[in-house]
C-alpha cells in the first residue's frame, strides 16, 4: 500500500480493534434461533433446556456469529464502504441466554487492494464476563474509507 492510500485509512491498521457489549435474554435468544429456521429446542425450549448439561437456554451459532460479523459491518460503514469477504469460526462453549458478552476485533493486516480500497484481515472473539472465550472468529473484510 502507497503512503498516500495507507494515510487514508489510519487509524485503521495492524493492531486497530473495536468492541461493543451484547446482553441476551431469553426472548431474543428464542426469536433469533426460531427466525433463523434453527429449531433445537435447546434455543428456545425452557422446560428442555433445563434438563440438559447447560441448565437453560443458549444461543445458537447463527446468533452469536451474525453479532459478529454486523459488528464488523456496522463499525466500518461508520468510516466508509465496507464488504464482508470471508468469516469463519470457532464454537469454544455455549453463550447461555442470560449473559453479557464482549464482542471484539482487531485488525492483523491490511493490503491494498486492486481496485481501491485495502483488505482487512481480522481475528474475532466473544468473550465471557470472566473474560473465557465462546467464540473465536477470523474474518476479511474489504474497505474504502470515506473520502
Amino acid at each position: 500500500m502507497g503512503e498516500f492510500e495507507a494515510a487514508a485509512v489510519a487509524p485503521v491498521g495492524p493492531g486497530y480493534r473495536f468492541s461493543r457489549p451484547h446482553t441476551f435474554d431469553e426472548a431474543q435468544v428464542r426469536a433469533f434461533a426460531l427466525a433463523a429456521g434453527d429449531e433445537n429446542p435447546l434455543h428456545h425450549d425452557v422446560a428442555f433446556a433445563r434438563g440438559t448439561r447447560f441448565g437453560g437456554l443458549i444461543a445458537s451459532a447463527t446468533h452469536t456469529t451474525s453479532l459478529l460479523m454486523g459488528l464488523t459491518a456496522s463499525h466500518f460503514a461508520e468510516k466508509g464502504n465496507v464488504l464482508g469477504m470471508n468469516f469463519s469460526f470457532d464454537l469454544l462453549r455455549p453463550v447461555r441466554a442470560s449473559e453479557t458478552v464482549l464482542i471484539e476485533w482487531q485488525v492483523t493486516s491490511m493490503a491494498a487492494h486492486s481496485k481501491g480500497g485495502c483488505v482487512l484481515e481480522l481475528q474475532g472473539a466473544i468473550k465471557s464476563a470472566d473474560d473465557r472465550t465462546s467464540v473465536l472468529a477470523q474474518g476479511t473484510v474489504l474497505f474504502t474509507p470515506a473520502s
